[in-house]
């Protein structure tokens, strides 16, 4: 029995779109946007090592159900890498025993090929030539490891980096680049969606303008449809929303985002939910902040025009919307009979969360993750009045510092941790201190 008075129930929040490895690099290039991938890919693809994952699963994992998301999707790394099947083994390990969903995403990064990348099992640096067949060779094991494992709890989708490798990955192609399938376009497609239909999963990618509309030439093989969801759909044009929608294809997107015609995607039927990005290099896995921000960038976008996404339909999209792009509405994303029991207790007593009406508008509009006060997963409660009772979690944070300095000394990144100029201003401490002072009237 749970004394829920003066509580919040509601179904398990569902992050349909996060990066692994983020919690333990964030921070890093974060005051210089333009050379962000370029520091930390490199940065994933050469110095992380099996240790750096399984400790970055459990702190993401720890972060995540704090915040009530039961249900989270880990990329493995900022572009996905699936060299080495057991990055993503141990970083699933640390969701399976803390209780948690979690859909490891998994698959080939984009041209050219081969890629280089570095791996540290004798404990040294070995350098390697990887081809596209080998990272598929890595993704089918992790598929063939995790995939319906913690009693169906851990799911794995393959997931290429983008749906079209050819022109930019991270950004908006014009007309002039996105012009025409190349050969290798091709091949990409039809190896990605041979090994899909081979174990029957489902599979995610990022997309943005120019994507669909090349993506959509092959009409055998083409990443578009109701088994996939897309990530950002920056700046895609009218004609790439018509593709989608025939096709049935979902949409996710992380606010604030660019130029992302989400209204125009929902007027034609697509499912579009809200999803968090990862936590790097400034972002937090707390769904109830991130649908805040979506809902406020739209409003400013639409000209302050609150009738646009209102709290219940901003909680549909971290909810039953984000379950539908992830082909699982008929499992989660709702408190239904026959559904998984993904429950959440949110504390509604709160100052910021008064006065006790609205809870809906209160929840949207003013809560925070810490909010949540117990969490259950598939019947079982993982997380009881803000106490994990699963994993000691003093040990998890302080191992995780431990091997995110040790990855920052790898990679020489230093100096993308000091503060200038603001060493004044103050202090922290690793010990317990007295401060002076304490009872006497000081001046100011």
């Amino acid at each position: 029995m749970i004394d829920c008075r003066g509580k919040l129930l509601l179904p398990g929040l569902i992050d349909a779109h996060g990066h692994a490895g983020h919690c333990l690099i964030r921070g890093i290039g974060a005051d210089t946007s333009p050379l962000w991938m370029k520091i930390v890919t490199p940065t994933y693809w050469h110095q992380t090592t099996r240790d750096f994952w399984a400790a970055e699963g459990m702190v993401s994992g720890l972060e995540r159900l704090r915040a009530g998301v039961t249900t989270g999707v880990s990329i493995i790394s900022s572009m996905p890498r699936s060299d080495d099947p057991e990055f993503a083994v141990a970083h699933a390990h640390a969701y399976a025993q803390l209780g948690l969903r979690n859909i490891i995403c998994t698959g080939p990064a984009g041209l050219p090929w081969p890629r280089e990348v570095t791996r540290w099992e004798t404990g040294s640096p070995v350098r390697r030539s990887i081809s596209l067949t080998e990272m598929m060779d890595g993704a089918e094991a992790t598929i063939q490891t995790l995939d319906g494992q913690a009693d169906g709890r851990i799911k794995v989708y393959l997931t290429p980096f983008t749906i079209v490798p050819s022109i930019e990955t991270s950004n908006i192609s014009t007309p002039d680049q996105a012009v025409k399938l190349t050969a290798e376009d091709r091949h990409h497609a039809r190896v990605v969606r041979e090994l899909a239909r081979k174990y029957g999963v489902r599979l995610h990618s990022d997309a943005f303008a120019g994507h669909i509309r090349l993506a959509a030439q092959d009409t055998e093989n083409a990443l578009l449809g109701p088994d996939i969801h897309i990530q950002h759909c920056w700046g895609i044009s009218p004609a790439e929303i018509d593709i989608l929608a025939e096709t049935q294809t979902p949409v996710t997107h992380a606010p604030p985002g660019r130029n992302t015609p989400v209204i125009e995607m929902m007027a034609r039927g697509i499912t579009v939910a809200v999803t968090t990005d990862g936590t790097a290099p400034n972002r937090y896995f707390d769904l109830l902040q991130t649908a805040r921000l979506f809902q406020s960038v739209q409003h400013v976008l639409r000209g302050h025009d609150r009738y646009f996404f209102p709290p219940g339909k901003a909680f549909e999209m971290i909810t039953i919307d984000a379950a539908k792009v992830l082909g699982l509405d008929h499992e989660i994303g709702s408190l239904e009979v026959a559904k998984k029991a993904d429950l959440l207790v949110v504390d509604m007593g709160a100052p910021h969360l008064t006065p006790d009406w609205q809870p809906v508008h209160r929840l949207i509009a003013q809560g925070v993750g810490s909010d949540v006060r117990t969490v259950m997963v598939n019947g079982k409660l993982i997380m009881e009045d803000r106490r994990i009772t699963s994993v000691d979690e003093a040990e998890a944070l302080a191992e995780g510092n431990r091997v995110a300095r040790e990855l920052v000394t790898r990679a020489g990144l230093t100096e993308h941790l000091r503060d200038p100029g603001w060493g004044q201003l103050y202090r922290t401490f690793d010990r317990p201190v007295t401060l002076p002072g304490e009872g006497i009237d000081r001046p100011g």
